[in-house]
């Protein structure tokens, strides 16, 4: 019995993401912009023969808040869909390369704090990055704060060379 709900919920599923793909689809294109301006228009021309009256006007009221609240929600299962959609091609990408890290794969996981981290860790990469003047190296934090050591070191030496 638990499986034949599952299989009807997952067939519900199923048709509901179409009609809402295809839903998404038919309202993201020319045709739906079209349709709303001849609807408005038609609201417009209709106005005098309504006498501008009350009722008129909750007909456009009411229809544009119905279509609002359901396009929030179309909206945000589009973008949610696509979020996933590269945030996969994103760990495929870090997964691939030789050298990154694999603690970035499904890094939208972690919590703030631990993205905070993350954030600062590479902001002081590119900081050291910088000042290594070289893009095409690539260092871990800790490679590049013994680089950006080492080469602090050798100014100062330069510098007591030259005044000594």
């Amino acid at each position: 019995m638990n499986g034949k709900r599952r299989k009807r919920s997952r067939k519900a599923a199923d048709v509901f993401e179409r009609l809402a793909g295809a839903a998404t689809a038919a309202t993201g294109g020319s045709a739906a912009f079209a349709l709303a301006v001849g609807v408005v228009l038609v609201w417009v021309v209709t106005g005098p023969l309504f006498g501008f009256s009350d009722t008129w006007q909750l007909v456009i009221n009411t229809g544009t808040t119905i279509v609002t609240f359901l396009m929030v929600f179309l909206i945000q299962r589009s973008q949610n869909k696509d979020a996933i959609a590269v945030q996969l091609k994103l760990n495929e990408i870090v997964a691939a390369l030789d050298g990154a890290s694999n603690r970035l794969i499904n890094v939208e996981d972690l919590s703030e704090h631990d993205l905070e981290q993350l954030h600062t860790y590479y902001c002081q990469l590119a900081r050291l990055a910088k000042e290594d003047g070289d893009v095409r190296v690539s260092h871990s934090v800790e490679e590049a704060e013994e680089n950006a050591e080492a080469k602090s070191r050798r100014h100062r030496r330069g510098r007591v060379a030259r005044s000594g």
